[in-house]
């Protein structure tokens, strides 16, 4: 209780001391009156064409900003799909290089096999050939060493015997010694 009587005291002091300012600076209540409203239109005033318009462009700046963080976040995540994309493609790519590396490793080896079966072919008719050649020379120089013989037989007969041989002779002498020799 005597905390109210203490600041009842308290509040007709300030009452007195503010009069007694209030008359030696001259204090005039229509004057103040005066001041109170046209502070209250200046700032109604400031409030509707400063303040607001400032709030707007704030409010519109953050939303701009806010925005911004948002088409920022969906470019990331867009790009965070393209560049999976870009991998995705990439590994088919590399899938078909793959593939299309041992289709030619294949095709080379299939080329590789006909060109070798083409020469191995190719070398088995030149052995044919030289065969065949090889047995047509020693079957002509079989003939013309059974001709030889046979003439070397007549001649040999002709001097060992002393006599001339007819033709008949010569012949039977030579098919003796071509039988001969054939076996």
């Amino acid at each position: 209780m005597n905390h109210f009587i203490l600041l009842a005291g308290i509040g007709s002091d300030l009452a007195e001391t503010a009069r007694s300012t209030a008359e030696k600076f001259g204090f005039d209540w229509p004057h103040f009156i005066a001041q109170v409203i046209n502070f209250l239109i200046v700032a109604g005033v400031l409030v509707v064409f400063a303040y607001k318009p400032i709030l707007q462009v704030l409010e519109e700046r953050r939303r701009r900003i806010a925005e911004g963080l948002a088409n920022a976040e969906k470019i990331k995540q867009e790009l965070a799909r393209t560049e999976a994309a870009r991998q995705e493609v990439l590994n088919q790519a590399n899938l078909q290089a793959n593939k299309l590396i041992e289709e030619a490793r294949a095709a080379a080896a299939r080329v590789q096999e006909q060109e070798t079966r083409k020469a191995i072919a190719a070398a088995e008719q030149i052995v044919a050939r030289a065969r065949e050649a090889a047995a047509q020379d020693h079957a002509r120089m079989l003939a013309e060493l059974r001709r030889e013989v046979g003439r070397l037989v007549v001649e040999t007969t002709a001097k060992v015997t002393g006599k001339i041989l007819t033709v008949e002779d010569q012949r039977r002498l030579a098919e003796d010694a071509n039988r001969q020799l054939a076996a």
